[in-house]
């Protein structure tokens, strides 16, 4: 057999007297389409398993993907590649800022009197509620509650997300209490106020304009696992009889609408039926992991999910990452470096969150577009590729959640980078510490 020629991408090099040789006409190939290819420029470049502890050679590992992690095995599509550390090529600096890494610090709240639905913020989205299309992520702070006020969209459903403050939720169905550790559900056109426990409120709201919430199918998990449908809690009926000079403020197509009552909007009786919000306590998630070895999809941590009309690809999930046990044997047990089809947006509500270090504390969040390559900070890469890997280790302490969807999500001016909440001075360091593909662009970091 010919000797192995690295100049032709591993081909054979045909020695043909008295003519020279053109690469580009004997370039070796693999034949198939959506075939299962495996291939390696390098001997031993590509080890057996996707995410092992110290990848082979002393590069990095990445996953593409395609497709949503949970698209049914004939549609699915992903690519685990093996980068060079040093000299795997940079990320460019497009004009959108969705199209970079994004991370925030925690926002202050001032003594101001801003009630939660004052409070409200559109952080990033995508599609347009007039054709019940597309996503809203949206941070709130608030230190006053609302008073003869009530809310409602007619844009979307709504999933709250407190991380300072518990929330007391009157709804046209009755009463709720929302606390840090917890999620609340409110349908769409569900008229509700909200009130807080101590002296500020602080949180994230996804709004799903296409669908609603739903639990997601276990699949191969079986009939127990992930969030119980019993442990989700409804209202019971609570009404109040009382003239009052009331307001209703409407969110309709993206922006505000107030009117006028001359009597509580809370006075339901009772009331019968499955369209009522819900409140959900994250720590009886159930969460499902590997036991052996290699790293599973995150869709595994979904709570509630809020599907498409194509199988598989949700138009949103709410992902959490709570305390579990990190079992795998040799393997890089944080998330591994990736490129994804979908929008990630991220937050952490308490402790810390095995992908990031120090610097990624409750109250922060992050966004990672699709297609922006993106993976743990340098730190938390070097200790876990020389870790003890032998026993498993309980992460504990932590509970971060994660928005992921489908769409293409454009970032709010003021949360752009160069924004006055823009990509904060620590994270900008650890960035750059990264191997160059995942650094990106220099960044002037703007304070927090």
């Amino acid at each position: 057999m010919p000797p192995f020629d690295e100049s032709n991408g591993g081909a054979p090099s045909p020695k043909l007297p008295g003519k020279p040789c053109d690469p580009w006409m004997a370039l070796k190939t693999q034949r198939g389409f959506g075939n299962e290819h495996e291939t390696e420029a390098l001997r031993g470049a590509l080890p057996a398993r996707n995410n092992p502890q110290r990848a082979p050679l002393g590069l990095y590992a990445e996953q593409y993907s395609g497709t949503a992690f949970t698209a049914p095995r004939a549609t699915n599509r992903r690519t685990a590649a093996r980068g060079a550390a040093g000299g795997a090529p940079r990320l460019e600096a497009p004009d959108v800022a969705a199209h970079e890494p994004l991370r925030w610090a925690p926002r202050g709240v001032s003594t101001s009197g801003v009630d939660w639905v004052d409070g409200l913020e559109v952080v990033c989205g995508a599609g347009s509620p007039e054709g019940k299309d597309g996503v809203s992520v949206q941070s709130y702070r608030c230190d006053a509650d609302m008073v003869d006020k009530a809310y409602a969209s007619a844009d979307g459903h709504l999933l709250i997300v407190p991380e300072r403050g518990a929330l007391r939720v009157t709804t046209e169905l009755g009463r709720l209490r929302c606390a840090p550790g917890s999620c609340l559900v409110v349908p769409r056109n569900v008229l509700f106020s909200v009130a807080i426990d101590g002296e500020f409120a602080r949180g994230w709201v996804l709004e799903t304009y296409a669908g609603a919430f739903t639990l997601p199918e276990l699949g191969p998990i079986g009939a127990n696992g992930l969030a119980e449908a019993r442990d989700f809690e409804a209202p019971v009926a609570w009404y109040e009889d009382r003239e009052c000079a009331f307001q209703i403020v409407t969110k309709f197509r993206g922006g505000f609408r107030a009117s006028a009552a001359t009597h509580s909007v809370f006075d339901v009786v009772a009331w019968r039926g499955t369209y009522a919000p819900v409140v959900y306590d994250l720590e009886r998630f159930v969460p499902v992991n590997a036991v052996k070895c290699d790293h599973p999809d995150p869709s595994i941590f979904t709570v509630l999910t809020v599907p498409s009309a194509t199988p598989g690809v949700p138009v949103a999930d709410f992902v959490v990452f709570p305390e579990r046990y990190a079992c795998a044997v040799d393997t890089f047990r944080p998330p591994y470096f990736h490129k994804n089809v979908m929008s990630e947006f991220m937050g952490l509500i308490r402790g810390a969150y095995d992908g990031k270090g120090e610097r990624f504390g409750p109250g922060c969040a992050s966004l990672h577009g699709a297609g922006v390559p993106h993976g743990p900070d340098a730190e938390t890469f070097a200790a876990a590729s020389t870790c003890d890997t032998s026993r498993p280790a309980m992460l504990a302490g932590g509970l971060a959640f994660m928005f992921e969807t489908n769409a293409l999500l454009g970032v709010a001016p003021r949360y752009a980078r160069g924004g006055p909440r823009g990509l904060d001075a620590a994270y900008a360091s650890a960035w750059a510490a990264l191997p160059r593909r995942f650094a990106g662009p220099k960044v002037a970091p703007d304070s927090a």
